[in-house]
């Protein structure tokens, strides 16, 4: 029976492989491991049933609870759902894809960059908080209504007085697109990865947040150590100088 097996097959259990390897890497860094082991043990227990055994009226059964429980995980799980195809599709092999059907707008701007690395190096000096989202390709319109509308052009002076300790707009992220600062004071998906340090606060986590959910670029600037972070296509680039900060902005 094993010389039955065609090259198809072979390809089959290996890309089968490779998604449940995928599923399970996106399930164990949003902390929802044992929910996607309980899964496969339920997708097991179905194929024994309805395929090997053939009990067709548990294996009945057991369709029914695919059809209701295949929705009722999408709903559950929509964040996970989103980002798995979101990473799918920003994989380096369908990149090509994104570039076809988007313009040409994944890079700052040069005037817009340095008054940003300035802002954030000097409040990193004075050790002022601040959280700035840089909108890329994927729009972040729901996140913008969440905040304040600004719509004003990119200055450092402005920057560095939304961020004051004591100013009314201090708290929550900054967005900037196409070189304006469009709103102030919006709220971000905060990311469950569990291998972002415990030491870091809610601005690092929701840099993460936004940066695994979109193409956007978060810098975070850390009331307690006055250091410079950037949160880019779901990776942090810890303790960064202007230098650093500058080349990270202008790819």
């Amino acid at each position: 029976m094993f010389f039955d097996i065609t090259v198809m097959d072979i390809i089959d259990i290996v890309l089968v492989a490779l998604l449940l390897y995928y599923l399970y890497k996106l399930m164990k860094d949003s902390g929802s491991l044992n929910v996607f082991l309980g899964i496969l043990v339920f997708l097991f227990s179905w194929v024994l049933v309805s395929e090997v055994l053939h009990m067709r009226l548990l294996g009945s059964i057991f369709d029914q609870l695919m059809s209701v429980g295949t929705l009722a995980l999408v709903v559950i799980f929509h964040d996970e759902v989103r980002n798995f195809f979101r990473s799918l599709g920003s994989h380096r092999q369908f990149r090509f894809l994104s570039k076809f059907f988007s313009r040409k707008n994944e890079a700052v701007e040069d005037p817009t960059v340095m008054p940003i690395v300035m802002a954030c190096n000097s409040m990193a000096q004075q050790k002022v908080g601040a959280l700035i989202v840089i909108q890329r390709g994927d729009t972040l319109d729901e996140i913008i209504n969440t905040g304040e509308i600004l719509n004003a052009d990119v200055s450092q002076r402005l920057i560095e007085a939304v961020f004051f300790k004591n100013a009314p707009l201090h708290d929550g992220a900054m967005v900037v697109r196409k070189g304006r600062i469009v709103a102030a004071q919006c709220i971000l998906p905060v990311s469950h990865n569990l291998n972002i340090p415990r030491k870091l606060g809610l601005r690092h986590r929701s840099a993460m947040g936004i940066s695994e959910v979109s193409d956007a670029v978060a810098i975070v600037v850390s009331e307690e150590t006055g250091s410079m972070s950037v949160a880019m296509n779901g990776k942090l680039y810890q303790n960064l100088d202007a230098r650093k900060l500058e080349a990270l902005l202008s790819k």
